[in-house]
């Protein structure tokens, strides 16, 4: 599981009650402490452990680099200094949480001891002044279920955005020929998102495939006899021994080279020249690095890679994604759709033990079969031209359906013509990423602070939008 680090920046006004505030920073710390959340306060930076202050704010800034935190947490435990909030999340450059508790009744008299809810007006609109994207979280009570569930959500969309800030994509190989849809603007990745591309040639793995298998010494400890271990243990084999070999050389060579620069997703040519210098699929193998939660996705989809990267941070690392093609309507279904690959999806979404065999399509062995879990799955594809990018993504169910070659899945989704007509019209291709989670809410916050444009396949945007604040 995939660990995040917030700072927690609680903060209050002079003209209420300081004592309040105070109390409900320990309240909201102690709510953190028992729900795991790692984070970082200012409790050394003055003696209430709240933000008010600029010089605070300049030490609180310097603390929060220093430790690396991932993501600003601004509760306002009463009103709130609005102009020192969004000083230290313009300077920070994080996704920041706005929150406050709820207020209480007002004393008998008429006094109100913190006014949070007017502070979060406040702050909300100083943010935008300064350009500043932020969460709100709705102003709630820390036991309230939404409190947990909006932090948790926010922790995810700081892990997505961590990824995607650090992305350095592995591309062993140029697109396959035919493949026109794969292209990708490397420099415009660099320049929008920080995403790095390291392109390396095909015979630099095929080398690497070469040392891997001359490493093994017969007594199961070269790294190529662990992987064949490993193989046996989960998946059936239909291929020669040597084959299957080849198939852990190779996921032995692309975890090397991943290693060596530095990569945390890669892309392959996946046909035809490996087939020729190495008799096999790459499927097999990239599947294995699937599981491992390293995305290797087929064809060369840099953009595929982005999305599967997005997705499996968005479920915090806990869940494998399937790098899939649109392929076919359901023959019964009316709004029924196969997403199908070769057999490169990890070996612990299947319902069933995968297999190691010859393809649809092609007639070299090294792919995997097996259907996937059914069950809600998310789907997204990050895609773009013309300078624009986006995000597809949507919800779907995994159902019953004809038996299928490679790894597959059936799913469900609640008009496939309007899905049909958003793949088509663009900007995206026939690839897509899916995970059995339910993580929609989480990508398409994480679109804001990624100058992404969230573009949801159903008209469920209030929806997404009404989840988000606490509905």
């Amino acid at each position: 599981m995939d660990t995040i680090k917030i700072g927690y920046a609680p903060t209050r006004r002079s003209i209420f009650s300081a004592p309040d505030a105070r109390k409900y920073r320990k309240i909201i710390a102690d709510k953190l402490v028992e729900l795991g959340i790692e984070f970082v306060d200012i409790d050394d930076i003055n003696e209430e452990g709240l933000l008010f202050d600029e010089d605070d704010r300049v030490k609180a800034l310097e603390k929060f680099r220093a430790a690396g935190v991932d993501g600003l947490f601004l509760p306002h435990c009463n009103f709130g200094t609005e102009f020192i909030c969004a000083r230290l999340a313009k300077d920070l450059g994080k996704p920041v949480l706005l929150w406050g508790p709820l207020d209480e009744r007002p004393e008998p008299d008429g006094t109100r001891l913190r006014d949070t809810q007017c502070g979060l007006f406040a702050t909300g609109k100083v943010l935008r002044r300064f350009q500043v994207p932020f969460t709100y979280m709705t102003n709630c009570r820390v036991d309230d279920p939404v409190f947990e569930r909006g932090l948790r959500d926010f922790i995810a969309v700081c892990n997505v955005v961590k990824t995607l800030r650090a992305a350095r994509i592995l591309q062993i190989g140029p697109r396959p020929y035919e493949f026109y849809s794969t292209m990708f603007n490397e420099g415009e990745l660099l320049e929008r998102f920080n995403i790095e591309c390291v392109p390396v040639p095909l015979p630099e793995l095929t080398r690497g495939v070469a040392d891997a298998k001359a490493e093994a010494s017969g007594d199961g400890t070269s790294d190529v006899e662990r992987q064949l271990a490993w193989i046996e243990e989960r998946y059936d084999i239909d291929c020669t021994r040597e084959q299957v070999k080849t198939v852990a050389a190779m996921a032995v060579s692309i975890r090397r080279m991943l290693k060596k620069y530095h990569c945390t997703a890669g892309v392959i040519q996946c046909w035809n020249e490996l087939q020729s210098e190495l008799g096999i699929m790459p499927c097999a193998a990239n599947s294995i690095l699937n599981e491992e939660g390293t995305p290797i996705i087929c064809e060369t989809d840099v953009h595929g890679a982005i999305t599967t990267l997005m997705v499996e941070a968005a479920t915090m690392g806990e869940k494998r994604a399937m790098f899939a093609d649109w392929t076919i309507r359901h023959p019964d279904e009316p709004n029924g759709e196969l997403l199908q690959h070769c057999g490169p999806w990890p070996c612990s979404v299947a319902c069933q033990r995968p297999k190691i065999c010859v393809p649809l399509a092609f007639d070299h062995n090294g792919a995997v079969s097996a259907e996937a879990k059914h069950g809600d799955v998310t789907i997204a594809r990050f895609d773009g031209d013309n300078g624009d990018y986006s995000l597809l993504l949507g919800g779907a169910e995994g159902i019953e359906g004809p038996k299928g070659m490679g790894t597959y899945l059936w799913i469900k989704v609640d008009n496939i013509k309007r899905l049909e007509a958003k793949v088509v019209e663009g900007p995206y291709i026939h690839h897509c990423a899916a995970i059995h989670a339910s993580v929609v809410p989480v990508l398409y916050e994480a679109c804001k602070y990624l100058g992404i444009q969230p573009d949801l396949y159903d008209p469920i945007e209030e929806d997404v939008k009404a989840y988000l604040r606490g509905e």
